[in-house]
């Protein structure tokens, strides 16, 4: 049943290089990123004003409960491939492959939506030096308004998202332990600064801005109030998605088993502790009606001369640290495109090793340039919301997988257990599809052309070449 737990392709294997220290970066590497350098301060000025802290908490419970149940999928199959090897093992080819298809949504997109978010502080940072971008080449081409409707934005291409994506998929190609040791410096740097920052602007709070905590709403569903909160929440579920990177490195952990389990869950408090911090800060120090801008934290540290320093640390850990958040985003779609290419799901070329770098270099190359296109001519808000939606169904239905697994394999040996069965899972799987409802309609209807998307490629290519089929 496990195809995708075969452990080798031609004769080449992914090499177990990755430890806990490894796994705990990937996944706050991959958090940490542009949920809370670009879309926090939108969120605080559209949607849920100061309570955008309260947002970041709703959406890490959700995810809690959905992190318990990958836990322990990650201990009973550990094998690169995340949530569509878990829906592999339980639910059948079917929903495996349009778990698969939303996982692009969660890390093709998710890669392009860092590079956009990488775009903006970069091109900031460069303005302070007298430097610049060319306009043309320093945004999306295509623009989204309040109501939805897309148009033309007078840009050519998003130039600087299209060449740091560009260049980290090149470093991926080159092998996990190089990705690994440099995505673990960044991460442990970016992680000291932003600690660094929140304990020297606490002296600048001025708690008048948190009053009101949840501004009332303006009488539109979603634009604050409590329906602000919950779509904030439903779209800052975007940040959790490197939770779910963690488990796509499977089969390059050492002891994965037990390994996987705990990383997930230290990434986890790690993360939720850093966002709440931030959030706090940033709309303490600056009325969160000005935080509508593509550098939001650098732009409320702006009114305090005193924070000065804090405000050039920000942009120079926000460039570095979205690669990092960028690394592993790419590195996730890499496995998956892995896992599907082993099983037949998508042409097997995915699933080829390189022969030096033991790493799936085609999908290194595919990866690379279909979010380098993304990013290169889509905005940020349209992708966001897509990205949000994908990984929260993505989540639910793992959740659902450890229902079934536990009725159809009860004596499986399971190094990890969710706790207080049935009901984590259960509570994953509400809590996700209450994010998801919060969501706008636009959202829901490109999923489902999505997923319609999916299902014609699954039928013309995965049906016939799937390795479950007889022939």
């Amino acid at each position: 049943m496990l195809a995708s737990a075969e452990p080798d392709v031609h004769g080449l294997r992914l090499d177990r290089t990755l430890g806990l220290r490894n796994l705990v970066a990937f996944g706050v590497g991959s958090a940490v990123g542009v949920s809370l350098f670009v879309q926090t301060g939108p969120e605080a000025a559209i949607h849920s004003g100061p309570a955008v802290a309260l947002s970041f908490i709703l959406a890490s419970v959700a995810c809690l409960f959905a992190a318990l149940c990958y836990a322990e999928f990650a201990g009973l199959v550990p094998v690169a491939g995340s949530a569509y090897s878990y829906a592999y093992a339980t639910l059948g080819e079917g929903v495996a492959w349009m778990i698969g298809w939303c996982l692009l949504l969660e890390y093709l997109m998710s890669g392009s939506l860092v590079a956009i978010g990488w775009s903006g502080y970069f091109t900031a940072t460069l303005n302070n030096f007298g430097l610049s971008v060319p306009n043309v080449l320093s945004g999306a081409p295509l623009s989204v308004a309040a109501d939805g409707h897309v148009f033309s934005s007078g840009k050519w291409i998003d130039l600087p998202a299209v060449l740091i994506t560009l260049f980290t998929a090149w470093l991926i190609m080159h092998g996990t332990e190089l990705s690994a040791k440099v995505n673990d410096v960044v991460v442990g740097l970016k992680i000291l600064a932003i600690v660094a920052i929140v304990i020297g602007a606490i002296p600048f709070i001025n708690p008048h801005n948190w009053v009101p905590f949840i501004p009332p709403s303006d009488g539109i569903s979603g634009h604050f109030g409590i329906s602000g909160v919950m779509r904030s929440a439903g779209i800052l579920f975007f940040a959790y998605v490197g939770f779910d990177s963690i488990s796509t490195l499977g089969q390059e952990t050492k002891n994965p088993q037990r390994t996987i389990p705990a990383a997930l869950l230290i990434s986890l408090a790690i993360c939720v502790a850093l966002y709440v911090s931030v959030a706090m800060v940033m709309t303490g120090i600056a009325d969160y009606r000005t935080l509508n801008v593509a550098d939001p934290i650098a732009e409320a540290l702006r009114a305090h001369p005193g924070l000065n320093w804090a405000r050039y640390c920000v942009s120079v850990v926000a460039i570095f640290g979205l690669v990092s958040v960028l690394l592993v985003t790419l590195l996730g779609q890499v496995r998956i495109f892995y896992a599907m290419g082993r099983d037949g799901l998508l042409p097997p070329a995915f699933a080829r090793i390189h022969p030096k770098y033991h790493t799936p270099h085609i999908g290194s190359i595919v990866t690379g340039v279909g979010a380098a296109i993304f990013a290169g001519l889509f905005p940020l808000d349209l992708l966001g919301d897509l990205v949000s939606i994908g990984t929260l169904l993505a989540f639910a239905v793992v959740s659902i997988g450890v229902l079934v697994l536990r009725r159809t394999m009860p004596d499986a040996p399971r190094p990890f257990r969710t706790p207080f069965m049935p009901f984590t899972p259960i509570l994953a799987v509400l809590s996700c599809f209450a994010l998801m409802f919060s969501l706008s309609n636009g959202t829901w209807w490109r999923l489902v052309l999505w997923l319609a998307i999916g299902g014609a490629v699954y039928a013309g290519y995965g049906m016939r070449h799937s390795k479950l089929r007889p022939r």
